[in-house]
């Protein structure tokens, strides 16, 4: 992979990160909920997935599932499902009263919170499409592929944590500014809207035209 094409698909994978989508929606999710360092976890499941789905689509069966209805629609309702659900433990989350000592936050295993990222992104075949069209434009046929998709991942993956450092960590200080049970719920709540939000968009997702 030449320079050249390595620093267009780095700018490009920092637009891709930027987007806002349920793994930004669950990173801050994560951040307001645990804090930044324990919160931060989440990110590591997001980006798990996305060595997983990069390697789908590496191993040639990334067109297979971006237009078989079956297999895309069973992962894509799942996805949908699993954000709603999401939503409804946010909408059900339990607001505490914190004075500027800090009250404890919730402690969240990092397991869970890995395995939560992991689910998110591994849910939404939307991904498995979108890096079927994308990376193969900056695939140079005449290298070794295999070195090329894992440059790629790298560099995906670590612009990614990068962000979702930034989401987590935004988050993360907005909590110190919640003073009341009033205002953490009305947080709480509006990150359950998000959620909802984004799985009605992906129960919108249709697999690509064969």
């Amino acid at each position: 992979m030449s320079f050249e094409a390595w620093l267009a698909f780095f700018v490009a994978s920092w637009v891709i990160s930027l987007s806002p989508g349920a793994g930004a929606i669950a990173s801050m999710s994560c951040g307001l909920q645990y804090g930044f360092w324990r919160g931060y976890w989440n990110a590591v499941g997001l980006q798990i997935a996305l060595v997983l789905q990069i390697a789908v689509v590496a191993a040639g069966l990334g067109a297979v599932l971006a237009t078989s209805e079956l297999a895309f629609g069973l992962i894509k309702w799942f996805g949908v499902a699993y954000l709603l659900w999401l939503a409804w433990k946010q909408w059900q989350a339990l607001p505490q009263a914190l004075d500027d000592s800090a009250a404890p936050r919730p402690i969240g295993r990092p397991l869970s919170l890995v395995l939560r990222g992991f689910v998110v992104n591994a849910s939404n075949p939307k991904a498995i499409v979108f890096i079927l069209a994308v990376l193969p434009q900056f695939l140079d046929p005449t290298k070794p592929l295999l070195l090329q998709y894992v440059e790629m991942g790298a560099t995906m993956v670590v612009v990614d944590l990068l962000v979702m450092a930034g989401y987590t960590g935004l988050a993360a200080r907005v909590l110190r500014l919640l003073r009341t049970p009033r205002q953490q719920r009305l947080l709480d709540r509006s990150f359950a809207t998000m959620f909802a939000g984004a799985a009605a968009l992906l129960a919108t997702v249709k697999r690509a035209a064969t």
